[in-house]
């Protein structure tokens, strides 16, 4: 119990706040405005971090590398004091491969939550057009590649699906990397 609610509270946290930093670095490589109220929360909850990130990071093209290293840190942190918290036990060579390994998996997290909320949204008549864009624009380049292949059944679009299949498969790959890099470790 001493080290399963430190460990809930922290996957919160790190879980808003990194997710956050990924969805501004996603949003602005896909030129999504920020000037809604997700765009304006995403600034709120990250800069922070990222503008003190961006005086020494440049970014590059239309990667915000500032985004995703301040979303890596935030994961590595979190992790490091997960070890701490186990006793100090592991081996702290493998954090930064760990990390990466951890915000990867947070990224198809938030894929997954994006998909979903696409499809559903979809479904649903009389749905706010402008909320239904801004998800959209950022499911569309996730869910386009299966449009070519996924026929309308019965006017239901299921590329949505069939791109939560192959993100989830990502997520179990991630999953059963972290292990293999524990077990070696």
């Amino acid at each position: 119990m001493l080290y399963q609610i430190p460990s809930f509270l922290l996957d919160v946290i790190v879980g808003l706040l990194g997710g956050a930093c990924l969805l501004r670095l996603y949003m602005q490589y896909h030129r999504v405005p920020f000037g809604n109220p997700l765009g304006r929360f995403v600034f709120a909850v990250t800069d922070w971090i990222v503008l003190p990130l961006r005086r020494i990071v440049p970014s590059v093209k239309r990667w915000d590398l500032a985004s995703a290293i301040a979303a890596w840190l935030l994961v590595t942190v979190k992790i490091l004091l997960l070890m701490l918290l186990a006793g100090g036990v592991g081996n702290y060579a493998i954090l930064p491969l760990v990390s990466l390994i951890a915000l990867a998996q947070l990224a198809v997290s938030g894929l997954t939550v994006v998909l979903v909320v696409y499809a559903v949204l979809s479904w649903i008549p009389n749905v706010s057009m402008v909320m239904l864009d801004l998800i959209g624009r950022l499911a569309e380049p996730l869910v386009r590649p299966f449009r070519r292949f996924i026929p309308l059944v019965g006017g239901v679009d299921l590329s949505p699906l069939a791109a939560i299949v192959v993100v989830q498969v990502v997520g179990i790959v991630l999953g059963n990397l972290m292990g293999q890099v524990f077990r070696l470790s």
